[in-house]
C-alpha cells in the first residue's frame, strides 16, 4: 500500500483517530518506524526505488523531468500540464506511461512484479506509475495500440485493465476524488475474489491535494486514502479476516514540505553555452554538453549563487563534493542518508552532472513556469521531503528505506532476491 506524499507526522497523528480507522487498525497490529526515501524524492524516482528495491543508480530514472543524452530530447512524466504542453503532450504522454516502464528503467534490474511472476506467482498493481511486469497487456483506449508489459493483473487510470471489474472511470473528476475511488473498486473487486498473490495498492490523492493546500491542512486527503485502505478490508469480510489472508506493508513514497516562492533555476545559467537545466517541484539537475562553457565546480557554484539552492552537489571521480549556498555541511538530523543518497542519484547515467536541492520553502518552476507556491511540495534532500511512513504487518524483517521493501516481500513469498546492481 503506498500512499503517495503521506508524511510520517501526519499518519502519527492519525493513528488512533476516528478519521482513519483502517490506518488505526494496521498500526495497531505492525511495526512502525520513519523510514528514507532516495534522492530526487519526486514520485517517478521514488517508486521505481520502491518497485525494484534498488536506489536511482541501478534503475535509471533520475527525475521528474531530465534531458536524454541519446536522443538530445528533454524527458517530461509530468510536472504539470503546463509542462507537459511545453515538452509535446503526445510525446509525454508516451514517456510518462510507456517510455518510463518499457525504455528508461534498466532492464537488468528486475521489478518485484517481473520476480513474483518468475516464480510461477500472481502479482497484480493498482495505479502504480512503475509496472513493469511480464505479461502483455492492449490499451483499452480506441487508437491506442501500443503493448505494455504489465503485472497479469494489471489496472492502470482505466488505459490498461486485465479484468472487468465495473469500476468507473477513474479521470472523471479528480478533485472528487475518482482515482481513489477507482483503486478502491478495483481493489475491492481482486479482494473479494482473492485474485493475486501480491498487490501494489496505489493511491495518489493525498499528493494531489497536499500540493495544493499543504501537508498540514490535508484532512480530506487522509480521509480518502483511509477509505480506500477500508475498501479492501472490508472486502475480505472485516478486519480479522483481512488481517489473517494478507501481510501489510504500508509506506509513502516522499514526504512533503510547505513551499510558500517559486523560482527559476534555468535562469541563474541563460549566458552559458551548453548546458541543459531541468528542474520541477524542489529538485533540478544541470547538464553539461559538448563544449559547455563550465566545468561542475563552477555550475554548482553559480547554483549555489541562487536564493532558492540549498545544496549542489557532483561527483570528482569517486568523490562527492557537497556545496551549500551558507557555506555549512550536510547534518545527517536534517539530511537523512545524505551522502549515499547522492552518491547513488549523481552514478545514475541519466543524471545531470551537478544536481540541486531546494532552500527551505522554495520550489523550482518547471518547463510551464508552474509551482505550488501556498501548498506543499517535494523532491528535496532535506528531511521534510525526504521521510516516509513504514510500517509491517505480518511480514518479517525490518526496513529503514523504500528500497528495504522488495527483499521484505520476495523473502515473505521465499523468492530470492536478486543481487542489487548499480551503474
Amino acid at each position: 500500500m503506498v500512499i503517495d506524499g503521506l508524511t510520517p507526522s501526519v499518519f502519527e497523528d492519525a493513528v488512533g483517530g476516528a478519521h482513519a480507522p483502517t490506518l488505526s487498525l494496521l498500526a495497531e497490529h505492525g511495526r512502525y518506524r520513519r523510514g528514507v526515501s532516495v534522492f530526487p524524492s519526486l514520485t517517478p524516482v521514488c517508486v521505481s526505488s520502491i518497485v525494484t528495491g534498488t536506489y536511482p543508480d541501478a534503475h535509471r530514472i533520475p527525475h521528474l523531468v531530465w534531458y536524454d543524452r541519446e536522443e538530445g530530447r528533454l524527458v517530461e512524466y509530468g510536472s504539470s500540464f503546463g509542462a507537459i504542453r511545453r515538452a509535446g503532450t503526445r510525446r509525454s504522454i508516451r514517456d510518462a506511461v510507456f517510455n518510463m516502464n518499457g525504455r528508461h528503467l534498466a532492464p537488468d534490474v528486475p521489478t518485484v512484479f517481473e520476480s513474483l511472476e518468475d516464480a510461477g506467482l500472481t502479482p497484480a498493481a493498482v495505479n502504480i506509475p512503475c509496472y513493469r511486469g511480464r505479461t502483455p497487456h492492449r490499451p483499452l483506449l480506441p487508437g491506442v495500440t501500443r503493448i505494455a508489459f504489465g503485472p497479469r493483473r494489471f489496472f492502470y487510470y482505466n488505459l490498461f485493465e486485465s479484468d472487468a471489474t465495473g469500476a468507473r472511470l477513474a479521470v472523471r473528476n479528480r478533485a472528487r476524488g475518482s482515482v481513489d475511488d477507482y483503486a478502491a473498486s478495483v481493489g475491492r473487486w481482486l479482494v473479494t475474489r482473492d485474485g493475486f498473490d501480491f498487490l501494489a495498492y496505489y493511491l495518489s490523492d493525498y499528493d494531489y491535494l497536499s500540493h495544493l493546500n499543504g501537508p498540514d491542512a490535508c484532512e480530506e486527503g487522509l480521509a480518502r486514502a483511509d477509505r480506500g485502505l477500508t475498501a479492501l478490508v472490508e472486502a475480505a469480510g472485516g478486519a480479522d479476516e483481512f488481517l489473517d489472508r494478507y501481510a501489510v506493508v504500508l509506506c509513502s513514497d516522499h514526504g512533503q514540505t510547505r513551499v510558500d516562492r517559486g523560482a527559476r533555476l534555468q535562469g541563474s545559467f541563460r549566458d552559458v553555452h551548453g548546458v541543459v537545466v531541468t528542474a520541477s517541484n524542489r529538485a533540478g539537475m544541470i547538464y553539461r554538453l559538448d563544449g559547455c562553457d563550465l566545468e561542475a565546480p563552477e555550475l554548482a557554484a553559480r547554483a549555489c549563487a541562487e536564493p532558492a539552492v540549498d545544496v549542489a552537489a557532483y561527483l570528482d571521480g569517486d568523490d562527492l563534493v557537497v556545496r551549500r549556498r551558507d557555506g555549512s555541511g550536510l547534518d545527517d538530523d536534517d539530511y537523512p542518508l545524505a551522502e549515499e543518497r547522492l552518491r547513488a542519484a549523481l552514478r545514475n547515467p541519466n543524471a545531470g552532472d551537478v544536481v540541486v536541492s531546494a532552500a527551505a520553502g522554495a520550489e523550482f518552476a518547471d518547463l510551464g513556469g508552474r509551482h505550488h507556491a501556498g501548498g506543499g511540495s517535494h523532491g528535496s534532500l532535506a528531511r521534510g521531503d525526504s521521510e516516509v511512513p513504514l510500517l509491517l504487518v505480518g511480514i518479517e524483517g525490518d526496513a529503514a528505506s523504500i528500497v528495504d521493501l522488495v527483499p521484505l516481500v520476495l523473502a515473505h513469498f521465499g523468492v530470492a532476491a536478486p543481487i542489487p546492481t548499480h551503474a
